[in-house]
């Protein structure tokens, strides 16, 4: 079934896209979310709700249907760390009947990167058979076990990219089986890296999957040397160059290293806006919660 949201139309014209990522908040009242959509303007075509990423925070269905009460578009992530198949299906039918559009399939982090690591973990599927289960959702109106459901059901399904895991042939067989699997928009991990950034994306268009995905590079702007290095010795998904963090070392005290960061990202997103293949960018929050409105008028320029 065709989706109709904003999102799938502006891939499906070809436009470039911008989406940017919120953090809910860990709060029942909103407020954290309604404070970060408020930083971010008008400027995104769809906006990221991150699913307890690091920190617990309000649902990521809750503060989708926020992000719609805005005026904004909102993708839906959500994680198969904390859910079984059964839970997943459940949570994507109520998040379309809120009037939910997109969806960001993720496994998530591991429990032990939260601030709940005795947690018991799920991952009754991994995030390639969580997209093709949304897809045959979507595509075929049936559910994992081949039963019908009852009445419409639409999604624009997503997926994420890891540009930097090597060897770059099991990188890109794991992006394509992804893409195979349904999904239509591939959110990278932030770039730091340029080059090794090019090659991927090099890559992936002569493997065909730039012509069946839009692919949106990753940029986060980093708040200083410290934080570089606590993300790049942290969690696999960051690839911080020691160019990068000696950059932002050399530029002085805290407030200085969080202006570089600032201007890195912005320089970051000019040069991958001259890159055959890309189709827009994406912005990520860390775990700042709010997004940099001169990062998003970099990446609208």
């Amino acid at each position: 079934m065709k989706v109709d949201s904003k999102f799938a139309n502006t891939i499906a014209k070809g436009d470039f896209i911008v989406t940017a990522e919120i953090l809910p908040g860990a709060g029942g009242d909103g407020l954290a979310a309604e404070a970060a959509l408020k930083a971010l303007g008008k400027g995104p075509v769809a906006i990221n709700v991150a699913d307890n990423c690091h920190n617990i925070g309000m649902s990521s269905i809750a503060a989708s249907v926020a992000v719609l009460k805005s005026g904004a578009e909102p993708v839906c992530q959500i994680v198969t760390r904390d859910r079984n198949r059964i839970a997943l299906q459940s949570d994507l039918l109520g998040a379309a009947y809120l009037g939910i559009k997109n969806v960001l399939c993720l496994s998530g982090y591991h429990q032990t990167l939260s601030t709940c690591p005795e947690s018991a973990n799920v991952y009754d599927i991994d995030s390639t058979q969580f997209i093709e289960m949304a897809t045959n959702m979507s595509e075929k109106g049936v559910f994992a076990d081949g039963a019908k459901i009852e009445g419409q059901f639409s999604m624009l399904i997503g997926a994420v990219a890891n540009p930097f895991l090597k060897p770059v042939e099991l990188n890109m067989l794991r992006t394509q089986k992804k893409v195979e699997a349904g999904a239509k928009f591939i959110q990278t991990s932030a770039v730091f890296d340029i080059e090794t950034f090019g090659q991927w994306l090099n890559t992936a268009i002569s493997d065909g999957i730039t012509a069946k995905a839009a692919i949106l590079a990753g940029v986060l702007p980093l708040d200083s040397a410290a934080e570089a290095e606590r993300l790049r010795n942290t969690y696999t998904d960051y690839s911080i160059p020691d160019s990068v963090i000696e950059r932002l070392k050399k530029a002085g005290n805290e407030a200085a290293q969080k202006k570089e960061g600032l201007a890195i990202c912005v320089e970051t997103i000019g040069k991958l806006k001259k890159m055959k293949g890309l189709r827009g960018i994406h912005i990520h929050c860390g775990c700042k919660g709010k997004v940099s409105p001169e990062v998003v008028a970099a990446a609208l320029s």
